[in-house]
């Protein structure tokens, strides 16, 4: 067996900029990991995310860390006990699955359990703004089945009444990114209550959301910063009504898996949510959507051009990846 990993740092520009409550990006910067053994090549790529101390260069140097073993040959499951829940371990987690099918000749989707791999209808993000500039994205979208918006803390109602008559046939998801003050929680769900927003995501910080197991939650609430792995999942479910599945938070697919299964046997909703990145990073979260309430695939639509073979997306319904791509 001789087996290598190569690294690449990627860039791809947004087709618009792309804001939320910490702040706006107008490009994705991306790490991608190539596992090369005996002619057969598996990809995984990963986002770094600043809110959770990753840098490229910090995650660059825990997949460097790894390099040896990865080299020697170990499988997912030494993985996962050899670095942390996070984006480099994602990479290298995603790369195994993907070298997996291709030396196996089954394909990503068998080998997770899958009979097959129909495929999802995916929400589409609408930036923060003025509710008025909200408003009229998404009545250019209002055709899309589910929209996702951003929200900041600051008014927030009018933006979820601006979104809500410019696309009244939409399902709303609202994001607040940790943003909502608590004393305005109340006044929050309310609103989401009066605009028919189907899930709440993530009002409070993380670490900081006593709150939601103390008010009478009259939508859905999701955590996504407050759950990256199995860890303390228990104890979110007196503060949560559903889960967001981000393989960047997770570690890779091998988590994400056995995530989605506790998490559906303490009684969470499932979301498969993504970083803002390519079709690589969203194929294999794609194995994870059989069994999700919401998904958040749009990544490769927010961005000016994908990478080569990316993910079929048909208005907001998006395929499984081909081979060409990943699994």
């Amino acid at each position: 067996m001789i087996r290598t990993l190569s690294l690449a740092l990627e860039r791809f520009p947004l087709a618009q900029a792309f804001v939320i409550s910490r702040g706006a990006r107008t490009e994705s910067l991306t790490l991608t990991t190539t596992i090369e053994e005996n002619g057969a090549r598996g990809r995984g790529e990963c986002t770094p995310y600043a809110r959770y101390g990753e840098t490229l260069e910090s995650v660059r140097t825990q997949i460097e860390t790894a390099r040896s073993a990865i080299e020697a040959g170990i499988g997912r499951q030494e993985l996962q006990t050899l670095l942390p829940a996070g984006a480099a371990r994602n990479a290298l987690d995603c790369a195994l699955w993907d070298l997996e099918a291709k030396q196996s000749g089954f394909p990503a989707a068998q080998l997770a359990g899958l009979d097959r791999l129909p495929p999802a209808v995916t929400a589409y993000t609408i930036s923060v703004g003025a509710p008025a500039a909200m408003a009229e994205t998404a009545a250019i979208e209002a055709s899309r089945p589910v929209l996702k918006l951003k929200l900041d803390g600051t008014d927030d109602p009018a933006r979820l009444r601006a979104v809500r008559a410019a696309a009244p046939e939409s399902v709303l998801i609202a994001d607040a990114n940790e943003a909502c003050p608590p004393e305005q929680l109340e006044t929050l769900l309310a609103a989401c209550l009066e605009n028919g927003v189907a899930l709440l995501e993530q009002p409070l910080p993380a670490g900081c959301d006593e709150a939601l197991a103390r008010v009478r939650r009259t939508v859905p609430v999701c955590a996504d910063e407050s759950v990256h792995d199995r860890k303390g999942l228990v104890e979110l479910a007196r503060r949560y009504d559903a889960i967001n599945v981000k393989l960047d938070k997770t570690g890779g697919l091998t988590e994400a898996l056995a995530l989605v299964e506790e998490a559906q046997r303490l009684g969470f909703a499932i979301m498969v949510g993504c970083m803002v990145a390519s079709s690589l990073a969203m194929a294999p979260a794609m194995l994870l959507t059989p069994r999700a309430r919401f998904v958040d695939l749009d990544g490769p639509l927010l961005l000016a051009q994908d990478r080569p073979h990316g993910l079929v997306y048909e208005g907001s319904i998006v395929h499984p990846p081909s081979p060409e791509l990943w699994g």
